[in-house]
């Protein structure tokens, strides 16, 4: 079956889906580290690239996703959004080649308050990392990458009072809106912890002015997306068997 057949086919059967998929660091551990399941060689990334524009899905950017949250039938039929947590400086300098010989847009979540340091937030867990400065994400932006919010302390919403979440949405769109130029819509829940309450989440994402949330787990979904403030997404590592998770039903969180 041909791609334009299949796009027939998704949209005549209700079959339209949506992958978000979930990454965080591509390429080698720093030489003082040590390997961990979050990163993703830039062998096997580049291969996930290769099976993506080889596929039915098409890779979409930050734009065409807030226009398809919408208007659902701006999408393709399958559609995949690329996505990046915590703002590691390799982003620009190992991942940024890869998707530009790839022409793929992508979204990159940074806690604003660790832009330009170190990702001292994963302290013990995982090996430190320097996070990207302005330069870097005025440099990812020119290239695609859409920069959004990962919170100001990326400390998990569980652990947040009203006034301290309110102030992590508000502050860090502030800031990202302010030194980039460009809207921040999108949300990534530190740790995909959401406080647990989602009335209350969904409530203040909303007060704030964003778009969409993004949790960190799940898989495909249908179109249309029923709960912006609740999007899954496929936790993607290196023995992730991309082609075997999106030929999956479609998921809901």
């Amino acid at each position: 079956m041909n791609g334009d057949t299949f796009a027939t086919d998704s949209i005549e059967n209700g079959r339209r889906r949506l992958a978000v998929l979930g990454f965080h660091k591509i390429g080698s551990p720093p030489v003082q580290g040590w390997d961990s399941w979050f990163y993703i060689s830039t062998t096997i990334f580049d291969g996930f690239l290769c099976w993506l524009k080889e596929s039915d899905w098409r890779v979409i950017s930050a734009d065409q996703f807030v226009t398809g949250l919408e208007s659902p039938e701006t999408l393709p039929p399958r559609s995949v959004l690329l996505t990046f947590d915590d703002g590691c400086r390799s982003m620009r300098y190992v991942t940024l080649p890869l998707l530009r010989r790839f022409n793929f847009p992508a979204v990159l979540f940074v806690p604003t308050g660790f832009i330009g340091l170190v990702n001292s937030f994963d302290a013990g867990i995982e090996p430190e990392e320097s996070i990207c400065d302005w330069a870097d994400l005025m440099e990812l932006q020119r290239y695609g990458v859409s920069i959004q919010s990962h919170s100001v302390s990326h400390r998990p919403f569980s652990a947040l009072d009203p006034v301290e979440r309110d102030r992590e949405l508000n502050d860090s769109k502030a800031l990202l809106e302010d030194r980039l130029g460009n809207p921040v819509d999108f949300f990534s829940f530190p740790y995909g912890d959401y406080g647990g309450d989602r009335l209350a989440s969904a409530s203040a994402l909303r007060r704030s002015g964003y778009k969409a949330a993004y949790l960190y787990g799940g898989g495909p979904m249908p179109v249309p997306v029923l709960d912006v403030y609740q999007i899954s997404r496929l936790k993607i590592g290196p023995d992730t068997d991309l082609g075997r998770e999106l030929e999956d039903e479609p998921k809901t969180p």
